[in-house]
């Protein structure tokens, strides 16, 4: 099946793939790319047809220093285009208007006056004024502003620090706002950008994830035709999806390589080969190395350190497995792909750095070159799908809720919620105590929501604290070691909040900790938000 798509072309914003989920949530196919593409490539892409809008994203530069611009087929494909923030000033700057840096730069939240009555904006307001102007709550995050429009253009949305916050030319269908409508910090900004790629761009909504196995299962089944596939499961939702998609194409073609590292959460390596070998009847092949991993990770304290350890000591033991099965095979061929559980973000990430378009705040790893070195095809059934689009299939594909939705889990496990040198004691106190905490927020309620407390927070773990702290248990003295809870809430990752858990459900887990785990007396709660703190510890 052919999607109707939108192109959103990045300037290096570090919130672009949040216009991509906004446009993907209205059931609408897109893709991200960088801006340097050329004039060239643009059309090829609109070839098929299917192509029925493009979006321009913002940028940290200006656009009277760098060369960034939008290809000019952009504005020759005769299809509407929407630019945000430095979208708009290139779009401006492009098509004959001036961009000037701003007085007074604008970043958080501001009141935006809506105008002129087009398309885009036309009955979309979060209040009105007494005089009865149309008000919208937004983001910015600017230091200039489009001073002059190009001709053709109108009005479209003002604020007093900047006059020209919005200009239309609704004939050619194109648009620009200098708030951001993909941040939740613009209240409006979903209906926004639902408006332009539904009723503006007028796409077709049929990206829909129950839909999509029917698609995804026959393009692995042409991919790989009668051809053995290796896939290192983790545990994780991304290459649990991808075992269950895969599996579900081809069955026995393909062995999975789940390998216990030895810092997963409590039982998690029981769970893992109950639902794949016991329900879904996949061939796993469990690796047991935990003694090798604990024992690289000896004397070593480095958070990044730590990580590159983990990291190639789990590609030494994929290595090593998969090898073989590379050689024998479960039949007489050998293996000849290796499945990763690559998403869209691990695409976009590595499309911006080979740009050099975007700042990096964070590196991510995947078991990247393992293709190379074994020798294998890949094969990444997931790599266009957002997390909660992943989320969607696996519960399509019949995987248990809980596991689907659990919070997010980082690839070294354990080993980056142990603060400092990882030993085995202390990974044993943390996984229970860790195991105590998210027991009790799935079974605390909310009574106004509803919703258990686990349901209500993005992300919940404990973290254990390489000191140790006095304490009193009976008429004795202790001297044991300190963990810290952590829950957070958030919409996008970027930024969080410490998630208010009622008093009650802290005290309840605070003593069934320090009374069930010997080995720790002392809970503490961590109430830092994201920025300034990260969300993990390391």
């Amino acid at each position: 099946m052919q999607h109707q798509k939108i192109l959103i072309l990045d300037f290096g914003s570090q919130v672009t793939q949040l216009i991509a989920r906004r446009v993907r949530e209205a059931h609408v196919y897109c893709e991200v790319h960088p801006c340097d593409v050329s004039s060239e490539w643009v059309r090829e892409f609109a070839a098929d047809g299917q192509l029925k809008g493009v979006i321009l994203s913002g940028s940290h530069a200006s656009v009277y220093e760098v060369d960034d611009k939008a290809p000019d087929a952009v504005f020759e494909l005769g299809v509407p285009v929407l630019g945000i923030c430095y979208g708009m000033q290139t779009m401006a700057q492009q098509l004959g208007g001036k961009v000037e840096a701003g007085t007074t730069r604008e970043f958080g939240y501001a009141e935006v006056r809506a105008r002129g009555h087009t398309p885009l904006l036309k009955d979309i307001a979060d209040f009105h004024t007494p005089e009865g102007h149309g008000m919208l709550k937004v983001w910015m995050s600017h230091g200039d502003k489009v001073t002059e429009m190009p001709a053709g253009f109108k009005l479209m949305a003002s604020t007093d620090s900047c006059p020209i916050a919005g200009m239309a030319d609704v004939d050619r269908g194109y648009y620009a706002v200098q708030f951001h409508p993909e941040v939740t910090h613009t209240v409006q900004g979903r209906a926004l950008l639902e408006r332009f790629v539904l009723d503006i761009c007028q796409t077709r909504a049929d990206w829909v994830m129950r839909d999509h196995i029917e698609e995804a299962v026959q393009k692995i089944r042409d991919q790989v035709g009668d051809e053995e596939v290796i896939l290192g499961l983790s545990g994780g939702v991304d290459s649990s999806v991808a075992a269950a998609l895969i599996h579900r194409a081809i069955g026995d073609q393909l062995t999975c390589v789940f390998v216990d590292h030895g810092l997963l959460r409590l039982n998690e390596g029981d769970m893992v080969m109950d639902m794949f070998v016991g329900k879904l009847h996949a061939k796993v092949i469990r690796v047991d190395a935990a003694d090798q991993f604990l024992g690289h990770l000896a004397g070593v304290s480095d958070p990044e350190a730590k990580r590159k350890i983990i990291g190639r000591e789990f590609v030494e033991v994929f290595k090593a497995e998969a090898a073989k099965l590379i050689s024998s095979g479960a039949s007489t061929k050998g293996a000849k792909w290796l499945a990763q559980g690559t998403i869209y973000p691990d695409v976009i990430e590595s499309g911006g750095a080979k740009s050099k378009k975007a700042v990096t705040i964070k590196s991510h790893h995947n078991v990247g070159g393992l293709p190379e070195q074994l020798g294998l095809k890949l094969l990444e059934p997931l790599r266009d799908l957002f997390k909660d689009e992943v989320r969607e299939l696996g519960v399509a594909l019949g995987l248990p809720h809980d596991m689907v939705y659990r919070h997010p889990f980082p690839g070294p496990g354990l080993g980056v919620r142990i603060l400092g040198e990882v030993k085995k004691e202390y990974a044993d106190l943390l996984r229970r105590a860790d195991a105590i905490f998210i027991e009790e927020l799935r079974s605390t309620l909310d009574p106004i929501s509803g919703k258990s407390w686990y349901d209500l927070t993005s992300q919940a773990f404990t973290v254990f604290l390489p000191v140790k702290s006095v304490g009193v248990m009976g008429d004795g003295r202790t001297y044991d070691y300190v963990v810290a809870l952590r829950a957070v809430q958030t919409s996008d990752f970027m930024t969080a909040d410490w998630a208010e858990l009622p008093y009650a459900l802290l005290k309840k887990v605070s003593s069934r900790i320090i009374n069930e785990v010997r080995g720790i007396n002392r809970v503490t709660y961590d109430v830092s938000s994201k920025p300034p703190a990260t969300i993990e510890w390391e």
